[in-house]
């Protein structure tokens, strides 16, 4: 299998769980009032739902392929087209005054577990974030190579909770994080963007008329 394929499916699973979103602002929370033990707990819990929506995501991506590259550049397009959505909304936030967070958490693995498999977006991100990132390489895309895949994003999880433990403990990035929340969510936003702006362009070749 191309290096770069597992590269790109590491890379995917990285950019899924690090991106900010309600599971990220949660582990801030627990780790600015319970400490690093507690967010890897939390972590460990959501790693269950990490797993299983990305599974679920090669899942409908391989099949998109073996049935035939159309319905997979269609599939892309339209990943493109949420990711464009989620990233433009980011963009544009506003502060609220429901913006707090609740950081008492009794049991933060059973509340990692609760995030990751209830998470409502976290199927349609996980499609679109592997669907933007794994577009150049649909040709190699089949059952076979799932598990590795598969291995290759939990890499991705694994780094990118490292990162976040890294960071939740310490005291000046929580300070900067809840002073610059909303500068950070729009930066997100144009990460997503750019995801999207990927997928764009991997899916349209394929959408394009063939010339005779």
């Amino acid at each position: 299998m191309d290096s770069s394929l597992l590269f790109a499916a590491g890379v995917a699973g990285a950019a899924y769980v690090i991106t900010p979103g309600p599971a990220v602002l949660a582990l801030l929370g627990i780790g600015a009032s319970q400490g690093r033990g507690a967010g890897a707990r939390f972590l460990g819990g959501h790693m269950f739902g990490d797993l299983l929506w990305s599974g679920l995501a090669l899942v409908a991506i391989i099949g998109a392929q073996a049935i035939g590259t159309f319905l997979f550049d269609v599939l892309g397009l339209f990943c493109g087209g949420y990711l464009f959505w989620l990233g433009w909304r980011a963009v544009r936030a506003r502060r609220t005054a429901e913006g707090t967070l609740d950081t008492s958490v009794g049991r933060p693995l059973i509340r990692g577990l609760a995030f990751g498999v209830t998470n409502p977006k976290s199927y349609p991100v996980a499609v679109a974030t592997f669907t933007a990132l794994l577009g150049g390489h649909a040709s190699e895309l089949t059952w076979a190579s799932m598990p590795m895949l598969l291995g290759a994003a939990f890499l991705g999880f694994l780094a990118a909770y490292a990162v976040l433990l890294a960071i939740i403990g310490a005291a000046t990035v929580r300070r900067v994080y809840r002073r610059y929340e909303l500068w950070i969510t729009r930066a997100s936003g144009v990460m997503f963007i750019g995801f999207a702006l990927h997928a764009v362009l991997h899916a349209m070749p394929g959408l394009m008329p063939k010339r005779a």
